[in-house]
């Protein structure tokens, strides 16, 4: 897949970044939040994007799966409900404890999976995971900023990604066998490369999915 962004040799984390918030916010393609700076940028698309996850055989035999809080994923924990998985949200900045998870009410019709998949129902139908919880995580998804074909993964910069999956490897949560997948718009995908990116194992696109 040719790269819509072009990332120059000696781009800075800080650059790629602002040039994919840029991208997004010129041409239009950001959705709410906006303006998509200093966050996991929401697209157009994001929806479509994110159901091509219950495609992914890894996802089809998973029983608990992670997903950050981020907007653009909100659809990735809505098909998570509707599949009867274990969902497992982060607490945003992890200001009140580790992760939260969604218990929806007892049949709970689609409109209110929808609602438990928002960032208001991660508050109001949620029970706290601690550190000291036994959870095994089959399948972890995270928001990113960019991503390459190969993998390689650059958040917004604030590092939780980072720290909450060391605190789950800290709990015997995850372990190098757990598949981590990320969502993202095709202009988000490029030659990025750099020293101290974090390395993912399936980028899903709106295009096309990416070992």
């Amino acid at each position: 897949m040719e790269s819509i962004i072009k990332m120059n040799q000696g781009d800075t984390k800080w650059s790629i970044r602002h040039k994919v918030w840029n991208y997004l916010e010129e041409k239009n393609l950001a959705s709410f939040p906006r303006p998509v700076h200093n966050r996991i940028p929401n697209f157009k698309g994001a929806l479509e994007a994110c159901g091509k996850v219950s495609l992914l055989e890894v996802f089809t035999k998973t029983a608990t799966v992670k997903v950050g809080p981020d907007k653009p994923l909100e659809g990735v924990r809505l098909t998570a409900l509707q599949a009867r998985k274990t969902l497992l949200v982060p607490t945003p900045r992890l200001r009140t404890g580790l992760f939260n998870r969604i218990i929806p009410p007892k049949g709970a019709t689609k409109q209110e999976l929808r609602v438990c998949s928002t960032s208001q129902g991660i508050k109001d139908f949620s029970v706290p995971i601690g550190l000291n919880d036994k959870i095994q995580v089959d399948l972890v998804i995270v928001g990113s900023v960019a991503v390459s074909e190969k993998g390689y993964r650059i958040g917004k910069g604030e590092g939780f990604t980072d720290l909450e999956y060391a605190l789950m490897a800290y709990m015997g949560a995850v372990s190098e066998s757990t598949t981590v997948v990320t969502i993202v718009h095709d202009c988000q995908v490029s030659n990025v490369a750099c020293d101290h990116c974090q390395i993912l194992l399936i980028v899903v696109n709106q295009m096309e999915m990416q070992n």
